[in-house]
C-alpha cells in the first residue's frame, strides 16, 4: 500500500508535465518521394563484367538542395521552401535511385547504385543536380541535371538535362507529383544518352 501511495504523486506529476513537454515538431502529414514510371520486375537481373557495367554516383547538389525541403526560387536572390513539402531523403539520393532504376529498366545493363567500394565498374555516371524545386516566378517546377559520364581509357562526356512542368500551384500536393514527373523525364533523357 505504501508503494502505491509513493508512486501516485510521481505518476500525477509526470502526467501533468507531459502536457508541457514537446519532443520535436509535429511530423508532416506525408513525405514526398520519387517513383519511377517503369520498374524492373521481381526476379529480373543482368549479368556483365566491369567494362559493360555502369556505376551511378550520388550527384552533388548546392546547399539549397542538400536538405529534405523543396526549395522555392522567389527571385534571383531569394530562396524559400514549400510549406509542408518534405522528402523522405535528400533529393540527390532519391534522384540517383530513380536514374538507376530508369537506366536498368531501359538498357538491361548491370547498374550499380550502391556505395560499395568493392564494386567499381569502368563507366561511371556522376554530376550535379543544379535545380530540383519550384520557381515562383513562372509557377513551374524545374529539374536540371549536369551529367558527367566517364569511362576508363575514354573521353569524359558532359551534358545538361532539364525538364520544366508549368502551371503548378505552390503547395506540397501539387509540387510533389510535378517534381516526380519532371525527374522521370530527366531520368529518361539520361537513359537514352547513356544507352
Amino acid at each position: 500500500m505504501r508503494a502505491i501511495v509513493r508512486t501516485f504523486p510521481a505518476l500525477a506529476a509526470l502526467a501533468a508535465l507531459s502536457g508541457c513537454i514537446s519532443f520535436g515538431a509535429e511530423p508532416p502529414e506525408s513525405l514526398l518521394t520519387l517513383t519511377p514510371t517503369a520498374e524492373a520486375p521481381a526476379g529480373s537481373g543482368a549479368t556483365g563484367n566491369a567494362a559493360g557495367s555502369l556505376a551511378i554516383l550520388v550527384p552533388d547538389a548546392p546547399a539549397r538542395l542538400d536538405v529534405v525541403r523543396v526549395p522555392v526560387q522567389v527571385d534571383d536572390a531569394n530562396v524559400a521552401y514549400v510549406k509542408d513539402a518534405v522528402w523522405v531523403d535528400k533529393p540527390a539520393r532519391l534522384f540517383r535511385g530513380l536514374l538507376a532504376e530508369t537506366i536498368r529498366t531501359r538498357s538491361g545493363r548491370v547498374v550499380i547504385d550502391s556505395d560499395d567500394p568493392a564494386l567499381t565498374p569502368e563507366t561511371q555516371l556522376r554530376g550535379v543536380l543544379r535545380d530540383f524545386g519550384y520557381d515562383a516566378r513562372t509557377s513551374s517546377v524545374v529539374v536540371r541535371f549536369d551529367a558527367i559520364r566517364d569511362a576508363a581509357n575514354r573521353q569524359i562526356e558532359t551534358r545538361r538535362f532539364e525538364s520544366v512542368v508549368p502551371g503548378v500551384a505552390a503547395d506540397a500536393a501539387s509540387v510533389g507529383p510535378a517534381l516526380n514527373e519532371a525527374a522521370n523525364d530527366v531520368a529518361g533523357q539520361v537513359a537514352e544518352w547513356v544507352g
